[in-house]
């Protein structure tokens, strides 16, 4: 199958959706954990959280553009400037898809899609308690992508929960921590370790 820009834009909204957010393959699942400044708790399912640097760990993530219905999750951050990072396991996968449900601002999507707030100190807000692999974050700063209204949100690691089982010789073994992936907009997938090798160095590159 190939498609031209034109079969692309071609499309209906959904295929689209659903295709566009396909071919950067298996992405990492994570539920996104807010509160306002009224104390309203928010929880939000993202597929775009990315790596941005170690010295200080950087994460960043995409939020759409922001509608009545739509983008709870930056408001809140922008209030208070705390949020949280948990990973999704096979578990209550399906509980953390339909945080994605368009809930108005006066709903937890915690409650609705019966998950836990969970409070560790210094994180004013909430962890998912059922998650075993969780971060901390600080809002540091968001920038905006012109050419489809979206906002890249970078924060700060503060708080970093591993269970001990999946630390192995100072890497985390994602396997072991049963984290889910995540395709599309509805597709999910377990993680399997198929090698691991050392840091790369020119001088020790095999013959292949």
């Amino acid at each position: 199958m190939i498609y031209t820009k034109k079969d692309i834009e071609e499309l209906d909204r959904i295929t689209r959706l659903k295709l566009i957010n396909s071919v950067t393959g298996i992405k990492p699942a994570n539920l996104i954990g807010t509160i306002s400044n009224s104390k309203q708790t928010n929880l939000a399912i993202f597929s775009s959280v990315v790596h941005l640097g170690s010295n200080p760990g950087l994460l960043g993530f995409i939020s759409r553009p922001q509608t009545p219905e739509v983008g709870h999750t930056l408001r809140n951050i922008e209030e208070n400037g705390s949020y949280t990072i948990n990973h999704i396991h096979p578990a209550f996968v399906k509980n953390a898809h339909y945080t994605s449900a368009k809930f108005t601002n006066e709903d937890s999507e915690f409650e609705h899609c019966h998950l836990s707030e969970e409070y560790q100190n210094g994180i004013l807000a909430p962890f998912v308690k059922e998650s075993t692999f969780k971060m901390g974050m600080r809002f540091v700063e968001a920038l905006e992508i012109k050419h489809n209204g979206t906002v890249m949100v970078i924060g700060e690691i503060e708080h970093l929960i591993v269970a001990d089982s999946a630390m192995v010789d100072d890497d985390i073994d994602l396997e072991a921590t049963k984290s889910v992936g995540i395709s599309g907009l509805n597709s999910y997938y377990s993680l399997k370790k198929i090698a691991c090798y050392p840091y790369a160095r020119v001088n020790e590159v095999p013959q292949f």
